[in-house]
């Protein structure tokens, strides 16, 4: 498949179209070149690869570019918090509308213009759903009694019989029976992001024996040490035909999180090393440095989404100051593109793994990737609340004051292109799910505060290395640290 290109398959148990998801396709494009425009700056070191202008004659003495602030955060006024709050009542709606009720497990995506009879859950888009149900239950949304019904029997049936293996859960399954669907893989991501999910219900439910015990169980049954048993970097994940996918989790991106969690498992513990295993390539782009992946802009959001790194750093970096910077370069990169896309602007900008109306496509940048042709994706601003919150919420309030197609009982819409008129009919469990949580986030912090009080996340994080410090000083948190 070339890089940019959709397909799909029919699957044989329920007849529903099959779409490949962003780290299929990002596994595709591994393997495939990739071109590399830092019009406003360079990305270096590429894979360990020192900058080559450093060598050449006369350069030696050429000063280093210093990277630039970080921009302020800013806080949200009465009107922002309205219109989030409008925004996150939407969203949870379709964690609450789109979920078995008996199962509790949560469709991958629904079409919002149409009938939807769709039967594919996925167990992220479920992680992010028992969280939405704590924020909801918090905002009162919803009583309750009717929450933690449905956290009791969405546990049950993740303990009792959602299949799994070793612990790890199936990336997709059938949303009234568990079953697997489309041969997916034991996604070792995936299980990640819904045990964050089951572990946020833990603490926001901390007084209920049966929810307690059940988020126990489900975690501690998790064998970190099978998925790392020959390495300290970790599959993508397994399939009974194939056995461990090649892919590994060797640079960053949405990794963090499910490091952190191996690493705080006190039944299957990950070896401590596994966290100074993966790469952290240093990427510079208008003069603003920070560690990136060649990977869309939602690798800067989705363990933020949890873990709180807010004011802490390992011996390498701010993590939360380096998405505020990945944030703002991304923002620029999109003005850049400007000449080409006259759509995107400082009020509309925002590519990241999303629907197009070729498909499910992984695209953004720096540097470019995938078929870019002005479409706006509004979970990359959306995601993004906590890190630049003006800047994101102009996006936000943009959308949605502008482009009322893109906007639909369950918040915004997956994609829209405002040059061509094409507007997704679709909205993505996942995509609509970093909203919300990262919405109240940027509002209250309260997913932070809560997961946070979970032993295996402190854990996790002090295995890492990670300390308090007051003042961060942008120079000095992005560049890696010499080791001790």
């Amino acid at each position: 498949m070339g890089r940019g290109t959709s397909w799909m398959r029919m699957d044989k148990n329920d007849g529903q179209p099959h779409r490949p998801s962003r780290r299929e396709l990002l596994r595709q494009m591994a393997y495939l070149p990739l071109v590399l425009p830092l019009s406003a700056g360079r990305a270096f070191p590429l894979l360990g690869i020192a900058d080559p202008q450093e060598d050449r004659p006369g350069n030696h003495a050429r000063q280093k570019p210093q990277p630039a602030p970080p921009p302020p955060l800013t806080s949200l006024s009465p009107e922002d918090e309205q219109f989030l709050d409008g925004l996150e009542q939407s969203c949870f709606r379709f964690f609450w509308e789109q979920a078995n009720a008996e199962t509790g497990l949560i469709k991958d995506r629904c079409n919002v213009r149409t009938k939807d009879t769709s039967l594919a859950a996925s167990i992220a888009s479920s992680g992010f759903g028992l969280t939405a149900i704590c924020i909801a239950e918090k905002r009162g949304f919803i009583p309750r009694a009717d929450a933690r019904l449905r956290v009791v029997k969405s546990l049950s049936f993740l303990w009792h019989k959602l299949p799994t293996h070793r612990g790890f859960y199936f990336h997709f399954a059938n949303v009234n029976t568990g079953e697997r669907v489309w041969d997916s893989e034991v996604s070792s991501v995936d299980t990640a992001i819904l045990l964050c999910g089951v572990l946020t219900c833990r603490q926001h439910f901390a007084d209920d024996h049966d929810i307690s015990a059940l988020a126990h169980a489900i975690f501690d049954r998790v064998d970190w040490t099978w998925l790392s048993e020959d390495t300290s970097i970790l599959s993508h994940g397994w399939t009974p035909e194939l056995g461990f996918i090649p892919s590994r989790w060797d640079f960053y991106s949405e990794l963090m999180m499910m490091y952190l969690l191996g690493m705080g498992s006190s039944s299957h513990p990950l070896n401590s090393d596994a966290w100074f295993a993966w790469k952290r390539t240093i990427f510079e782009y208008d003069g603003l440095r920070y560690i990136g992946s060649f990977a869309p802009l939602f690798v800067h959001q989705y363990s933020q989404a949890w873990f709180d790194f807010r004011n802490k750093r390992d011996r390498y970096a701010d993590y939360f100051v380096n998405s505020m910077i990945a944030t703002d370069v991304h923002r620029r990169f999109c003005l850049e593109l400007n000449e080409e896309f006259s759509d995107y602007s400082n009020a509309l900008w925002g590519i990241t793994a999303s629907d197009s109306a070729r498909g499910y496509v992984v695209w953004g940048g720096p540097p470019a990737m995938g078929p870019i042709d002005g479409t706006v994706v509004p979970c990359a601003a959306g995601g993004s609340l906590p890190f630049l919150p003006a800047a994101t919420m102009r996006v936000l309030h943009t959308i949605h004051d502008h482009y009322p197609r893109a906007w639909c009982q369950y918040g915004f819409v997956d994609a829209f292109n405002p040059l061509t008129d094409w507007y997704d009919t679709d909205v993505i469990g996942i995509d609509t799910g970093i909203i919300m949580v990262m919405a109240e986030n940027a509002r209250t912090g309260f997913v932070w505060d809560t997961f946070m009080k979970n032993p295996e996340a402190v854990r996790g994080m002090e295995v890492a290395g990670f300390q308090p410090y007051d003042s961060p000083n942008p120079q000095a948190v992005m560049m890696p640290q010499p080791e001790s």
